[in-house]
């Protein structure tokens, strides 16, 4: 993240340029006064934060967090005070052996308790509702964070398209409403947008594109894109960004940390999440996504990664009019993968489309190492032709190869449902909290996973599993490591649009075949270099591990039968 010196030096240079180079032009003498005012308000930003507009803003980013807080508690409530009732009775049975008035004080303690969730349940009342308006109350506080969240501007209309994301977390009038703001947040003033496009080409926008739409066809939350054609011909859409943005948002990273240092003195709420983790992975991300040079990089490793995949489709980049701020790329036309309407229209195959969607993702994550991490639908077009075009790569997400091998473990250990598999597999993925006893939690998980294993795979869903998991986690030690924020974002996002698509959808049913065609590619390369190593000589690559192998054969065998 840039410092505010660094900031203010280089929009000291950019100025400069401009007032040498297009100095002529009425729309880029605006856009220098605008700077000016920017860089007059990074130059005070520290002193601001200290004083009463940098404490207003904190008050307000802090009230909005704060109530989503309390509305998802309330929300959640019995489950919550059932883990308080069970805390309550362990609380009581280590009295009982101690003395009479360590009983007694555990019995006011439960007085305590009790008027505790007669407020509570009084405040959910008010907030969340009874069973006859609760909908209706949903869809008033959505629209209100919805609302919030486009005031406070850039960096936390982003943060609330991740949460439209997460129907496993949030109710559903929320993910509704906060999946608007994909592609309808209010745009910026056309003349701001054409003269940060003209600066940026450093051409006139009719030397370059011989139509050039008035209004822009989408607005999201660091810039909006308009319909042009450049005089090839070719129709292209052209991407320009925010005004003002990387000041906006290292603001807002700052507040965000002051807000995360907080919470830090509340030990309960940072239990079952790496908040600090995923703050340095939103700080790291969100930074990535304004450099459209970088995205469009991007988005041709990804060309070049499905380049034999003929049902595959990611937009040309036209290079001589892109930059940092600007993107000209190839206009698609098609309809979003949740468009069953349009589908069927097209005579499109709803469900065969997203199955192609799991099986990019699987090869994504388990061979490239390199995936789209935004996949919202309106990154995701189905194409006249059936094919399914890939949008924004300014998200993407990388694997180590480390961590792409612990993966690879734990999706062979769900195929083979292996409860003892899986629960070592969270002990290497890191989803335990440091210093954890990994004896205490293993048959915990063990006996969470059989229990599933023992259903149908079709009616297991990441949802069931997530409530499963939420009241396990308050006994035990698990968290979400930060490097799998993305990879799980990614997943639940691919599991909200199968289940629209396809209202039969599973997740694990849907994947399991394609998730053994990539296991057996990859352990079958590994095998073949370990055993030449193994003939030529070669001890340093590692031992055969021969049972793995005999189940790999087992599943090679099944496959080749099934198919």
């Amino acid at each position: 993240m840039m410092s505010e010196i660094a900031v203010k030096d280089r929009v000291t240079e950019i100025i400069a340029e401009r007032r040498a180079d297009v100095s002529s032009s009425p729309a880029n003498l605006k856009l220098i006064e605008n700077e000016q005012v920017s860089l007059k308000a990074g130059d005070q930003n520290e002193k601001k934060f200290h004083g009463f507009r940098g404490y207003f803003r904190l008050f307000q980013v802090s009230r909005v967090i704060a109530m989503l807080a309390l509305y998802l508690y309330l929300d959640q409530y019995d489950i919550h005070q059932k883990q308080h009732r069970k805390r309550a009775d362990a609380r009581m049975k280590t009295a009982r052996d101690l003395t009479r008035a360590a009983v007694y004080g555990e019995k006011l303690y439960r007085i305590r308790l009790w008027f505790f969730d007669l407020f509570l349940r009084g405040l959910r009342r008010f907030f969340v509702g009874s069973s006859t308006n609760k909908e209706h109350n949903q869809e008033k506080q959505a629209l209100w964070l919805k609302e919030r969240l486009i005031k406070l501007g850039p960096t936390f209309i982003k943060i609330g398209q991740s949460m439209g994301t997460r129907a496993d977390l949030l109710p559903l009038p929320f993910v509704k409403e906060l999946g608007t703001l994909v592609d309808q947040v209010p745009p910026f003033p056309n003349d701001v947008a054409f003269s940060i496009i003209e600066r940026e080409l450093g051409k006139n926008k009719s030397e370059v594109f011989s139509e050039f739409d008035l209004e822009p066809v989408a607005a999201a939350s660091l810039g909006q894109v308009y319909r042009a054609r450049l005089f090839t011909g070719q129709e292209v859409a052209v991407k320009v960004q925010r005004p003002n943005l990387e000041g906006t948002i290292a603001g807002d990273i700052v507040i965000l940390k002051k807000v995360a240092k907080f919470a830090e003195r509340f030990p309960q709420l940072n239990e079952n999440a790496d908040w600090a983790g995923m703050l340095r992975e939103f700080d790291t991300t969100i930074h990535e996504e304004m450099d459209y040079a970088a995205e469009g990089r991007n988005a041709e490793r990804f060309r070049e990664n499905f380049k034999n995949w003929d049902n595959i489709h990611v937009p040309e980049i036209h290079w001589h009019a892109t930059t940092k701020r600007v993107m000209t790329m190839e206009f698609i036309h098609g309809t979003k993968v949740t468009d069953l309407e349009g589908h069927q229209r097209q005579n499109i195959d709803s469900a065969k489309v997203n199955r192609l969607l799991i099986k990019t993702y699987l090869k994504q994550l388990l061979e490239d190492g390199f995936f789209h991490a935004d996949p919202h639908p309106g990154n995701l077009l189905v194409m006249p032709d059936g094919r399914l075009a890939f949008f924004d790569f300014g998200m993407v997400g990388r694997i180590t190869p480390e961590l792409q091998a612990k993966m690879i473990d734990a999706f062979f250990h769900v195929v083979q449902k292996d409860p003892a598999g899986i629960a070592q597999d969270l002990i290497d993925l890191d989803f335990l909290k440091p210093g954890t006893a990994h004896a205490t939690v293993k048959p915990v998980v063990e006996r969470m996973f059989e229990f599933h294993f023992n259903l149908k795979l079709k009616d297991v869903n990441f949802k069931e599993l997530t409530y499963d998991l939420a009241d396990v986690m308050y006994d035990y030690p698990f968290r979400l490591p930060s490097n799998f924020t993305y990879i799980m974002r990614a997943l639940m996002t691919l599991e909200g649009i199968g289940i629209i698509t396809d209202p039969e959808f599973n997740f694990f049913e849907t994947a399991k075949p394609y998730a053994k065609e990539f296991m057996l590619r990859r352990e079958g390369r590994d095998f073949r270099r370990i055993f030449v190593d193994k003939l030529m000589g070669r001890e340093e690559g590692g031992k055969i591990d021969w049972d793995r192998t005999w189940k790999l054969a087992k599943m090679a065998f099944k496959t080749v039968l099934n198919n």
